[in-house]
């Protein structure tokens, strides 16, 4: 078949690349319905960060099964699943505490940007519907698996509460995300930190009260006037760079919690600064498969339109052109066709 192989910065290719097979008995292949870019595929892309060697490429994913390993027994072929980015047993100690993405087995997904994908540890990553989704539904479905996964993580690990204030730091995808999951969790206000007027429209779509375009001491000293000097309860920090860490810390009020979701890239911390802020702070990669029944059910309910979220749509043999749209800000999140 063909898949999508990164061979260094800005050298995407959609090229032959062997069938994926069985290899542990635990296994499962799926034949996509869709697939996507992620916004961390960007980071490679530039050169930001280290890759050994061409990389298939591709972690978020929904589809139908056609082969499972001898000791899947939950999993069965023909069944529609989505599945987290990182893969899990979903019964290890740190997946019962609701921390799968820290699971003892864990493994990160690759090679999703393909018609036909391997999920390691089918039984604990995968779920399934009780019928095949519209093709309508699709765009949203292929969401949960990522995406709206780990924008509900930033806003759950913030604490976001009934009637609270929320600040969502960064207007990506899963910023836009976070704005959706604190409206869903009951916010009371939800501001985001914007400047581009596409992705202002869908936050406002998403649930969001305010939109802040200022940045750095400017943005922060925004929210702090549009919350009367005291800050937000709950700050979703979803970007990953010492600017936007420094505006979640300072909108952040004493006693307030910072979910932080962006991959970090140059952050750093001043201990004197974190002892007397007296702010909560979790994150990291967000545990998707404690989120992912509840969001498909969700989904299918009619309740929530993630997928809205996919701006471009491109055949997958288009991929490079989803990769360069999405790093020259095109295009918010590519979601990509996989064709017959």
């Amino acid at each position: 078949m063909y898949a999508t192989v990164m061979h260094g910065p800005g050298d995407v290719r959609y090229e032959q690349v062997e069938d994926p097979k069985i290899l542990k008995p635990t296994d499962a292949i799926i034949k996509l319905a869709a697939t996507c870019i992620c916004g961390s595929d960007l980071w490679p892309y530039r050169g930001l960060s280290d890759q050994d060697g061409p990389a298939h490429m591709g972690h978020e994913y929904c589809g139908t099964v056609v082969e499972v390993g001898s000791e899947v027994r939950n999993i069965k072929p023909g069944q529609f699943v989505v599945g987290s980015f990182i893969l899990s047993d979903n019964t290890c100690p740190h997946c019962d505490f609701g921390f799968q993405s820290s699971c003892v087995q864990r493994e990160f997904m690759t090679g999703a940007q393909a018609p036909y994908a391997r999920v390691p540890l089918a039984d604990g990553t995968l779920v399934a519907t009780n019928e095949i989704p519209d093709a309508d539904m699709i765009p949203h479905m292929l969401a949960t698996s990522d995406v709206l996964g780990t924008g509900w993580y930033a806003a759950d690990a913030s604490q976001v509460r009934e009637g609270g204030t929320a600040v969502v730091v960064g207007d990506g995808a899963v910023g836009l995300m976070g704005v959706l999951a604190a409206s869903q969790m009951g916010a009371g206000r939800v501001i985001v930190m914007s400047r581009h007027k596409d992705r202002q429209k869908l936050a406002l779509e998403y649930g969001a009260t305010d939109i802040v375009e200022e940045r750095g001491e400017d943005g922060i000293g925004r929210i702090m006037d549009l919350t009367n000097g005291v800050g937000a309860e709950s700050v979703l920090e979803c970007v990953g760079m010492e600017e936007s860490m420094h505006q979640a810390m300072g909108v952040c009020r004493p006693g307030g919690t910072i979910g932080y979701v962006g991959v970090p890239h140059g952050v750093s911390f001043d201990g004197q600064q974190l002892f007397f802020g007296q702010k909560r702070m979790l994150g990291g990669p967000a545990p998707v498969r404690r989120f992912l029944p509840d969001l498909m059910d969700r989904v299918l309910a009619g309740k929530i339109e993630p997928g809205k979220v996919f701006d471009l749509v491109l055949p997958i043999a288009e991929v490079a052109e989803g990769y360069k749209a999405m790093d020259e800000r095109r295009a918010i999140k590519t979601m990509l066709r996989v064709e017959e």
